[in-house]
């Protein structure tokens, strides 16, 4: 059951995705109705919006909600693998894996740190 509070936590946030110029709307349901979906994503698109989703749906047989969920769920995932892979070329990964094997000696600033930590920890 989706209940409205006066103020504060209200059961939808708007949210503007200027990139495409579309309206989105993501509700949340306050009663969760079993292991199915209870979050609830609406889009305002533009008629040849959905005319294109719904033939590319129709097309990979799914309906037009399970195609956008799934597409929309994939293309987040690129996103954040993105945003999370660091690549480095041959050259880099060898010297990221022989700084790692052989670290260069601790400088001065280092041992003084290691051992103001050691005094306030008593070790």
């Amino acid at each position: 059951m989706t209940t409205l509070a006066p103020y504060g936590h209200l059961p939808y946030t708007p949210l503007r995705n200027d990139r495409m110029g579309c309206l989105m709307m993501a509700t949340e349901s306050t009663e969760a109705h079993g292991k199915g979906r209870v979050a609830r994503l609406e889009a305002r698109v533009t008629g040849a919006q959905k005319a294109l989703l719904q033939r590319a749906a129709t097309l990979s047989g799914r309906t037009l909600s399970d195609f956008v969920v799934a597409s929309a769920e994939e293309a987040a995932s690129k996103v954040i693998q993105a945003h999370e892979t660091i690549k480095l070329t041959r050259e880099e990964q060898i010297t990221f894996v022989t700084v790692l094997l052989n670290p260069p000696p601790p400088g001065a600033r280092l041992r003084r740190a290691a051992a103001k930590y050691r005094r306030r920890m008593g070790s």
